[in-house]
């Protein structure tokens, strides 16, 4: 028996479940960032400022003692809130009182609809290039992860493709639009074709639109939900770290029928009992913000969109170039490296610049040739990270790397 698992030690209490989890590259490269002092493109970490009003009216709320648990399923008022904007910008029709639940983050959304609905052993597609959150959590609730790789650089998702990835224990797939990390948005046609395969096998289709406002050239944001009568067998989860650049906040909420919605809401209370009281007043304001709001942030993002791709090209890479969210998946196969994470490490080491290997968002070699970088940055961050890009050099990285031992060229 290995020593890892042998009685009497104390790695032998360790549930089976984790055998083989570790942490993702994203919070890796976060550390290893902060190692070499160097600017981290990698974790979306999103450390713009957060809206005055939003920080405000969470001061208030401490300075008010609103200390105590709220419902598990939040307070009322931000629930309408919700629903007010769900209605006005996603054309979704959600009862406040029981159709959605304030949660933990999006993640805290994702963790107490798996565990809600999905049973252990039932399998979850999962869409490649994935969020490794949707994976792992998967895994923790004891569901079988299976896999539909889209291929660069319009990552299309097609009818045919995602009925031969179904197995006969899939009971749920997951949808990311706008994804991450490719920053893909899924198309009426493609969401139609998830609709058709969903009435066909009975499946729960769980929607993360955390970057919902971060959308580029005109692209419109469509909810699944609302998409072939998707709505009875949708589970729809939002966020507002990265709308109000608050993600250490922990702030997110699901939307589903009400069955569905009081089945996460139990899981909610079990497991976090309920969102941050006084956090959830800030964002309360926030829904407030007027419409210019919302389009000058993507507008800015759009910005540093352009700029990061035009150093990534500069600097021998081929962008990807994203539909929404704030992140760009970049192909170096030709610096040579054997692996992204050589590639990321190179970079990191020798550009002053981390990014987090596109082999974290793959179960193959498909993302050994890419990697990813996130711009949700202050304007003078980027443009500094845009001028490291641009002088590094994989070849001084590879000849070091060689003469380490660590990297030989591919």
């Amino acid at each position: 028996m290995a020593e890892t698992t042998r009685p009497g030690t104390a790695s032998h209490f360790v549930a089976d479940r984790l055998r083989g989890l570790a942490q993702s590259d994203i919070r890796r490269m976060s550390r290893e960032s902060d190692r070499a002092g160097a600017i981290n493109l990698g974790q979306g970490i999103c450390d713009l400022p957060t809206p005055p009003v939003v920080a405000g009216a969470a001061r208030a709320a401490i300075d008010a003692d609103e200390s105590t648990y709220t419902y598990t399923e939040g307070h009322l008022a931000l629930r309408r809130a919700i629903a007010e904007k769900l209605a006005r910008d996603n054309c979704l029709q959600a009862d406040p009182g029981g159709e959605v639940v304030v949660t933990v983050g999006a993640t805290g959304a994702y963790a107490a609809a798996v565990n809600a609905l999905l049973n252990p052993g039932d399998g979850i597609l999962i869409m490649e290039p994935y969020y490794g959150y949707h994976v792992n959590g998967a895994v923790i609730a004891g569901l079988e992860p299976q896999f539909l790789t889209l291929a660069p650089p319009r990552f299309t998702l097609s009818e045919e493709a995602l009925r031969a990835a179904l197995r006969p224990n899939t009971r749920a797939l997951v949808v990311c639009t706008p994804s991450n990390p490719s920053g893909k948005m899924f198309s009426r046609a493609e969401l139609e074709a998830v609709a058709r395969v969903a009435h066909d096998q009975d499946l729960l289709v769980i929607s993360d639109e955390i970057y919902e406002y971060i959308r580029y050239d005109g692209r419109q944001h469509l909810s699944p939900a609302t998409v072939g009568d998707l709505w009875n067998r949708s589970v729809t989860i939002m966020g507002l770290s990265k709308t109000f650049s608050i993600t250490g906040w922990r702030l997110g909420y699901a939307v589903a029928p009400e069955p569905l919605s009081r089945a996460i809401a139990l899981v909610n209370d079990l497991y976090y009992v309920c969102a941050p009281n006084p956090l959830q007043h800030g964002v309360l304001a926030g829904f407030a913000l007027p419409p210019s709001y919302f389009s000058g942030m993507a507008s800015a993002y759009h910005r540093k969109r352009d700029q990061l791709c035009d150093a990534l090209s500069a600097a021998g890479m081929s962008p990807i170039i994203p539909d929404g969210a704030y992140y760009v998946l970049a192909d170096v196969s030709d610096w040579g490296f054997q692996t992204a994470r050589g590639a990321a490490m190179g970079l990191l080491e020798h550009g002053g610049v981390a990014s987090v290997p596109g082999s974290a968002f793959y179960q193959g070699a498909n993302g050994e040739g890419l990697l990813r970088f996130c711009f949700a940055k202050e304007d003078a961050v980027i443009e500094e990270a845009c001028r490291r890009i641009r002088r590094f050099r994989p070849r001084d990285a590879l000849a070091t790397a060689g003469k380490s031992g660590q990297q030989a060229p591919a």
